[in-house]
C-alpha cells in the first residue's frame, strides 16, 4: 500500500541525517506482519542466500522493464563507471557519523545494483548513482497501529539537473503499474516462505 510522504519523514530515522537533499519520492507500506524484532527476517527476503528465493522482480512483465531498463542504460551511455558513485557524485557512505560508519554496512542485494550504506536494528540504506539520478532505498521497520510491526520501503532521489527530472516522470507510471506491485508481491511470498538464512550477516560486517 502506498503511503503518504509523511509516513516516512515524520519518523527520527537516520537516513534524514544523510541524505537532508533528497527528495522523498515514495513510501510503500509492506505485506510483512511481525513482531518488533523481526526488522532481520525482513532483511532477508531482499538479500537471500537461498538459490531457491524469488528474485526481486519476478514476473514476466518486472523482469522485462529491468531488462529494458539495462538496456537503455547501456545504449545510452546512463549507467558507465563514469557516471556512477565515487565519479559523478560522492557516496553517502561519506557522510556517516562516526557510529553508523563504524557499525554494520549491510547486505548487498542479490539482483539489483544498489550499495549498502548502513544497518541499524529498525531501519537499512542502499544508494545507487547513474547519469539520471543518484538515488537511495530505504527500509524501516514500523508499528502498524494494531499492536504488531511490519516493514516500510521509502525511495529517495536527487535527479540530475532535466534528464534526471524527465527520465523520473517518464517511468513514474511504469513504476505505480508493474514494478512496485511486482515487488510487493514478491516480498510478500518471501516473507510468507521465509526464504534464506542468517549468512548475509557474515557478509554484512
Amino acid at each position: 500500500m502506498r503511503l503518504p510522504i509523511s509516513a516516512h519523514t515524520d519518523r527520527p530515522w537516520r537516513i534524514h541525517e544523510i541524505a537532508a537533499d533528497f527528495e522523498v519520492e515514495d513510501v510503500w507500506a509492506l505485506p510483512t506482519p511481525g513482531g518488533p524484532d523481526d526488522f532481520e527476517r525482513l532483511m532477508r527476503c531482499f538479500a537471500t542466500a537461498d538459490p531457491d528465493a524469488p528474485a526481486l522482480m519476478s514476473s514476466r512483465i518486472g523482469k522485462f522493464l529491468m531488462a529494458l531498463r539495462w538496456k537503455l542504460g547501456s545504449l545510452f551511455g546512463w549507467d558507465r563507471d563514469t557516471t556512477g558513485l565515487g565519479a559523478r557524485v560522492d557516496t553517502l557512505r561519506d557522510r556517516l557519523p562516526a557510529d553508523l560508519a563504524e557499525g554494520p554496512r549491510g547486505p548487498e542485494l542479490s539482483d539489483v545494483p544498489f550499495q549498502s550504506l548502513f544497518l541499524t536494528d529498525t531501519e537499512w540504506a542502499a544508494e545507487i548513482a547513474n547519469r539520471t539520478v543518484h538515488a537511495v532505498l530505504h527500509l524501516g521497520w514500523v508499528p502498524d497501529g494494531s499492536g504488531g510491526y511490519r516493514g516500510q520501503m521509502a525511495v529517495l532521489v536527487k535527479p540530475n539537473g532535466r534528464l534526471g527530472t524527465a527520465y523520473l516522470a517518464l517511468i513514474k507510471p511504469f513504476r505505480y503499474l508493474w514494478v512496485y506491485p511486482d515487488l510487493l508481491r514478491t516480498i510478500g511470498r518471501g516473507w510468507d516462505a521465509d526464504f534464506g538464512n542468517a549468512a548475509w550477516v557474515n557478509r554484512a560486517r
